[in-house]
């Protein structure tokens, strides 16, 4: 009687998954480009250290700049002026593009008004203002206001405090330089812009205190003249 002759099952392999075509070119272009692609192996190495030098040096340069620039605040607050002036000033050279130097800005620029160097302080702030970082904007702006209304010049105090609230990161500091606009206008002979100020803060701002005063000093520039 014959017999069947049973046929070997084969074991059907799983197919290849979809990138092993990218991967074995890969490794057969790189055995075939040994030398070039070692070399960009050696430029990314490079370009990688690099890159973490550069972040531990200016992580360095920022500590040693805010080490000086605390040492030159204890000058300011024990009323040293000249010596807080010289050591602010020899951040803001030494350590440009810091953080602790547009700090060390800002706070040469109070050195100056507190020493009665006016024009000094608004000369500085007049060139910093603009290029000020975000964070330190609204307040370069608002020192700058300040320096104008000390010395007189109120329109351009008024100004000053505009763009000081144009640059404020919280409601409420935007509704206290924009008092101080309005106050600055009001001083300058200007009630039109000084309501501007004031009607801006008690339409776009939620702090009580700043919309209840704002409406007072409307109140007390529309009384008897007509204005709404």
């Amino acid at each position: 009687m014959a017999t069947t002759a049973e046929v070997p099952r084969r074991s059907v392999a799983a197919p290849p998954p979809d990138d092993a075509p990218a991967l074995t070119w890969l490794i057969t272009w790189i055995k075939g480009h040994r030398q070039f692609s070692g070399g960009a192996l050696v430029v990314v190495v490079i370009g990688a250290g690099l890159l973490w030098w550069n972040a531990q040096s200016r992580s360095r340069t920022e500590t040693a700049a805010g080490e000086r620039l605390g040492q030159a605040r204890l000058a300011f607050e024990s009323r040293n002026y000249p010596l807080a002036g010289s050591e602010l000033s020899q951040v803001v050279e030494n350590y440009s593009g810091t953080r602790a130097a547009q700090e060390a800005e800002l706070l040469l620029a109070e050195v100056r008004m507190s020493q009665g160097q006016g024009q000094q302080a608004i000369d500085l702030l007049t060139r910093f203002a603009p290029s000020a970082g975000p964070h330190f904007r609204a307040q370069a702006y608002g020192l700058l206001g300040a320096a104008h209304e000390n010395a007189g010049h109120l329109k351009e105090a008024a100004e000053a405090y505009e763009l000081a609230a144009g640059h404020a990161e919280y409601a409420f500091l935007r509704a206290q330089y924009l008092s101080d606009a309005g106050r600055a206008w009001v001083a300058a002979g200007d009630t039109a812009k000084a309501l501007g100020a004031y009607r801006m803060i008690t339409a776009k701002m939620d702090s009580t205190a700043s919309v209840a005063e704002a409406e007072v000093r409307i109140g007390e520039l529309t009384r008897g003249a007509g204005v709404k």
